[in-house]
Parts: structure tokens; sequence; C-alpha cells
């Protein structure tokens, strides 16, 4: 059985070119045959501002959307956040759904494609992976950078990869599935 990695649209604003990239990279990870992937879009989910009057790590959710969210984090054994960089920063829709539940994240790894303009979002992943490490999460080295991505969109709304990027796809892969082979160990070993 492969592992299930979610591909996670981040970005929530309407326009968005996020979910041309996503569905690309979902389908490029299907093809490369190491995961069962899944494509998760955060604006599926509705996240409000953080809302739990109970703190993420006791798991004692009270809103609905808390609840889907849970699930949907708890059923995978590695991500690939796809985000665009706002502001040298994440997208605010990814730092609140990062906060919105802890255990679920713990000793999985992710993954980073990024987009925007001359940094390819760069900037964006370098100010999340300290959260991402507060989590217990391993976040990738290598990674996908997508610099103008605005110009590789087409006239149907497809993302146009090319050999840069796909080579940086499979390293991402290969490197994920190591980590996510290892850190399933370390969660049945914990549970057990």
């Amino acid at each position: 059985m492969l592992p299930k990695l979610h591909v996670i649209i981040c970005s929530t604003r309407p326009g968005r070119i996020g979910a041309s990239v996503a569905r690309w990279f979902h389908e490029f990870a299907i093809q490369h045959g190491e995961f069962d992937a899944q494509l998760i879009d955060l604006a599926d989910f509705k996240l409000p501002v953080y809302d739990e009057p109970v703190h993420p790590a006791m798991q004692d959710y009270k809103h609905e959307h808390t609840k889907k969210w849970s699930a949907s984090v708890a059923a995978a054994d590695a991500y690939i956040f796809v985000t665009p960089e706002y502001n040298y920063s994440p997208p605010p829709s990814l730092v609140n759904a990062l906060d919105y539940v802890y255990r679920e994240w713990n000793y999985k790894p992710c993954g980073f494609v990024s987009y925007g303009g001359v940094s390819g979002g760069l900037r964006a992943v370098q100010a999340v992976k300290p959260q991402i490490t507060t989590l217990k999460m391993m976040p990738m080295v290598e990674g996908v950078m997508i610099p103008m991505a605005a110009g590789q969109i087409d006239d149907e709304g497809q993302f146009q990869s090319n050999e840069l990027i796909d080579k940086s796809a499979v390293t991402l892969l290969k490197e994920l599935r190591f980590w996510t082979d290892g850190f399933t160990a370390m969660r049945e070993k914990k549970r057990g």
C-alpha cells in the first residue's frame, strides 16, 4: 500500500493560479508512482481565523470545519504545500490552517511547491518552516520553485511545466518518500 500524500492548495484567493500549479503537481506525483496522491483545496474547508476554544493539542474540537480539517490532515502520511508568496510571507490561509490542528501533523514530512514573481515563492517557504518544525513536521530541503509562474499558465488555465521544474519535482518526491517511510516507522513505534 502506497503512503498517502496530500497536495494542498494553500491560496484561497479568488483568481488564484495555485489550483493550476497544484493540479499539475498532483498528476506528476501520481505518475511518479511513489504515493497515493490526493488533491486537497484549503478553500473547501472555509476555515475562519482560528476559533477553537481549546488548544489544538487537546484535539477537543467544537466546530465542524475543524473536525473536517482534522480528519483530512490525519489521513495523510506526507504533505506538499503548493503556496504563493505574499509580501515575503506565506498566505495567511496556510498559517491559519497549520495552527488549527497539532497532533495530526506530528512526525510527518512535507515539501513545498512555491510560486510567485522573481523569487518563485522561496521567501514564503523559508518564513513558514519554523512553524512547520514546531508542529513536529520535517520540511524537505528539496523543493519546486516556480518564478514568474503566471507566465506559465496557458489560455486554458493549465500550468505548463518545463524540464527544470520536472527534475525538481522528481527530486522532491524521491526525498519525500524516503522521509515518509522513516516517519511512518516512528509513528508506529510511538503508538506501540
